[in-house]
């Protein structure tokens, strides 16, 4: 069992918390960027309120425990364990109760070399608890604007996680998908559940676009993100995103494990 002392410890000496592999610059350029509405930030969100740079500063500071001085600039960025931890205790629960429930259940990721066994060990614990883990438009087309122009992505499902394959994929499965902060794919995903007349997800897990997208469309959405993508912590703020962990999304794929191990014995869930 993996317990909060030891999960403590494992996020600090992987720099999943404590000092991580984001830098201050990063964070502080997403929060500009955020605050000027910018689509690659805002990753699906349509934010209510007014969010200027020093508003989205707070809130990083108080959701992840980023330094609130906009006079630091440069460095190594910081999260508060403890704030991942509690944002972990807190997913368990959302988990908890879909499993109680048998709620259908979508998952999908935007960093899939990183997170995909993470989502996959939670999807296979869904499923043995009696949750419909769903693949809805699987092999459809997606176009994604990217930093190199529009591209045709293929949104696919590896062990029940969605994600998205570029144009030179060789075969499904034979590599682990592209990254990307687009919300299009679970929009994609989304309204063919909806086209096909259900099942809907009661629950949705991911990150970036998935995270956001589903949120802003009214779905239950939990799921990591990292201090320089200030949008899922934004949407928790309002209301739209309901669990966000923060956690640096970078690291090792391996690094994760420990953290899904976490939540499904919180959950009651563990196999």
């Amino acid at each position: 069992m993996v317990t909060a002392d030891l999960l403590r410890a494992h996020l600090l000496t992987s720099r999943l918390a404590g000092v991580v592999g984001t830098t201050r610059e990063e964070s502080l350029r997403s929060y500009r960027l955020f605050a000027a509405r910018d689509p690659r930030v805002l990753i699906g969100l349509d934010p209510v309120g007014e969010w200027g740079e020093r508003e989205v500063l707070a809130l990083m500071a108080d959701r992840c425990g980023v330094a609130a001085d906009p006079g630091r600039v440069s460095g190594p960025e910081a999260i508060d364990p403890e704030r991942t931890l509690a944002a972990l205790d807190a997913c368990a629960g959302r988990l908890a109760e879909a499993a109680r429930r048998r709620v259908p259940v979508l998952l999908g990721t935007g960093h899939p070399h990183r997170l995909l066994g993470f989502y996959a060990v939670l999807a296979d614990a869904l499923s043995a608890a009696g949750c419909e883990i769903l693949t809805p438009a699987q092999g459809r087309c997606v176009d994604i604007t990217t930093r190199f122009g529009l591209r045709t992505a293929t949104l696919d499902y590896v062990r029940g996680v969605g994600l998205v394959r570029g144009a030179t994929a060789q075969r499904p499965g034979g590599e682990p998908g592209a990254h990307t902060h687009s919300p299009l794919p679970v929009r994609v995903a989304l309204a063919a559940a909806a086209d096909a007349g259900g099942p809907l997800p009661g629950l949705v897990i991911g990150d970036h676009g998935w995270i956001c997208g589903a949120g802003q469309l009214g779905f239950e959405s939990v799921g990591p993100a990292d201090v320089n993508d200030p949008a899922p912590f934004v949407g928790q703020a309002e209301g739209a995103v309901s669990v966000v962990v923060p956690v640096d999304d970078g690291a090792r794929s391996d690094y994760y494990l420990p953290l899904t191990r976490y939540v499904l014995n919180r959950a009651c869930l563990s196999q």
